[in-house]
């Protein structure tokens, strides 16, 4: 059994344009509530943090209703084709809001786009593994990061590009870049995937597959289920050291570093460019080592690149490289995540496990910026490298407790396999 590298790099179109989009919203977002509408730090997080409480919500209900969907497009491909538009028309109000100080129009606009983005996320997502016989599903979702990768370069060179450094930047044209990738991304997937045909064919190889191995399809075994608690807690601790240093960077290396304009999106760029290398390898050490095994090395890597930017009180070069890790880390457990939480569903059922992996995701993601934001304001900058390495190292005690999910490595190291045991 073989992936299918050209019908996964087409199904990726629609995370990438996603991935795309969400690394404008986080890096450009932050500073438009600050710099036009003079907003505080912990109100930005707050503010920042309402996608991911509409999401919490969204996700799960769409990932759940677009399994029951039959249409001649498919069950997932009409939720992204109609929430790709109505999120490009939306997104494209922001900046023009933003240079004439409106906010009634921007926050109206930014609610109503994030309920756009919400109702396809899911749908999106699980695509993947509608069409992806389980045991593919690690090296799939290796070629699925690598594209949303692509789609966060692509923003952070937009913004590179497209941001002058200025006091009062305009972002029409770098949202007008993004914006454009995403139509492009979702037009190509509808006239080239017939989900149809490929669910089928699909069902057809795992129908094989689970026969060969005896799984159960019904309700899971508890030591099943606890293994999936320990996951989807370790999801919400790892997600809520990354996401604060995702969403604050901007700001981080503004006050810290003393970076201008759109210089700091380097330090991510650095990142995103060392994840795309690492996605395809890691596809394949994870068949070899187990997920498991994957995601704790990744785990590793991430806190030593947390505490390891705390360390710099300027900017250096070096910071180049602890990024370097910080993709790979965060690669490593991307990869292998998603996966383990889907290998406990049934087919009929991925899009609520789905909807369940993004609703510990997002929980993480409503809470750290607030909280996050709260330390940075009225305790020091310092504190968010420090506030990333205490979930990570959280998120690797609760993660070395989790016993299935994985898939069947060829080959385990005996060091690597202490970890199971």
């Amino acid at each position: 059994m073989k992936l299918n590298y050209k019908r996964t790099f087409l199904i990726s179109l629609a995370f990438m344009s996603i991935c795309a989009f969400w690394q404008l919203y986080d890096t450009i977002i932050p500073l438009m509530l600050q710099n036009t509408f003079k907003l505080g730090e912990t109100v930005t997080g707050t503010v920042m943090a309402l996608d991911n409480v509409l999401a919490i919500f969204l996700l799960p209900v769409f990932g759940a209703y677009s399994d029951k969907v039959n249409t001649k497009l498919g069950k997932r491909t009409p939720f992204i084709l109609f929430g790709t538009i109505s999120a490009v028309v939306l997104m494209m109000i922001l900046p023009a809001a933003d240079m004439l100080g409106n906010m009634v129009l921007f926050v109206t606009a930014l609610l109503l786009l994030l309920v756009a983005m919400g109702s396809y996320r899911s749908p999106a997502v699980a695509l993947m593994p509608d069409v992806t016989p389980k045991p593919l599903r690690s090296k799939a979702n290796a070629v699925i990061n690598l594209m949303g990768a692509a789609g966060g370069v692509f923003s952070l060179v937009m913004i590179k590009l497209l941001v002058k450094q200025v006091d009062k930047p305009d972002y029409i044209f770098v949202f007008l870049a993004v914006a454009a990738l995403m139509l492009i991304s979702v037009m190509v997937l509808v006239s080239r995937v017939k989900e149809n045909k490929l669910a089928v064919k699909s069902e057809e190889e795992e129908g094989e597959g689970e026969e060969q191995s005896g799984r159960d399809t019904g309700k899971l075994p508890k030591e099943v289920q606890r293994s999936l608690i320990f996951i989807l807690v370790s999801i919400f601790l790892w997600f809520m050291a990354y996401n604060a240093v995702t969403t604050a960077f901007s700001r981080y290396a503004v006050k810290v570093w003393d970076l201008k304009g759109g210089s700091f999106a380097n330090c991510l760029l650095v990142a995103t460019i060392a994840a795309i290398i690492s996605y395809i390898p890691i596809g394949m050490l994870s068949g070899k080592f187990g997920r498991k095994n994957t995601i704790i090395g990744g785990i590793l890597l991430l806190t030593a690149s947390y505490f390891t930017g705390m360390l710099f009180r300027e900017f250096s070069v070096m910071i180049y490289l602890v990024f370097a890790v910080t993709g790979i880390g965060w690669a490593a457990i991307n990869v292998n995540s998603y996966p383990m939480v889907v290998e406990m569903s049934k087919g009929s059922e991925v899009g609520k496990y789905t909807g369940l992996y993004y609703t510990f995701s997002m929980s993480a993601q409503i809470i750290t910026p607030i909280v996050s934001g709260y330390l940075l304001e009225h305790i020091s900058y310092y504190t968010l490298f420090p506030y990333a390495v205490v979930f990570s190292l959280l998120s690797l005690c609760t993660m070395l407790l989790v016993k299935h999910g994985d898939a069947r490595p060829e080959k385990r190291s005996s060091l690597l396999e202490n970890f199971d045991s």
